[in-house]
């Protein structure tokens, strides 16, 4: 199977930064819009971040706008979110995935259309 990696989580105090990285051996990410979401035990998904195939729109979730940037080199092959100003609402595993049809209008954030899930990174802020 085909599926991308993240990494870059951890503990971190409230107020920290953290940027995580991912990448997708096998795929070329410029040929997908990619998104971050994110899940904590007994909760539905939530979408993060998103940001299309080229990189020249971004969208976010009310709950971390102005906090996190959503990023992509895709000469690097890889998808980044720097998160600033965590807050322990933050911690959950992040996840990454690519779509190929829709980029991120619409309610991308419902996940539906992306595919290649990684096994995610854990974020854990801590107060």
């Amino acid at each position: 199977q085909v599926q991308a990696v993240e990494s870059g989580g951890g503990l971190v105090q409230a107020g920290g930064s953290l940027r995580l990285s991912c990448t997708a051996p096998g795929l070329t990410l410029g040929e997908f819009a990619m998104a971050w979401f994110r899940q904590t035990p007994g909760q539905e998904r939530e979408g993060v971040a998103c940001i299309s195939r080229s990189g020249d729109m971004a969208d976010y979730s009310s709950s971390v706008k102005g906090r996190f940037t959503i990023y992509r080199d895709n000469a690097k092959n890889r998808l980044d979110l720097q998160m600033n100003m965590l807050k322990p609402e933050d911690t959950a595993m992040y996840h990454c995935a690519a779509k190929f049809w829709g980029g991120c209008s619409g309610s991308w954030h419902l996940d539906s259309g992306f595919g290649y899930w990684g096994q995610g990174t854990q974020v854990t802020v801590s107060s």
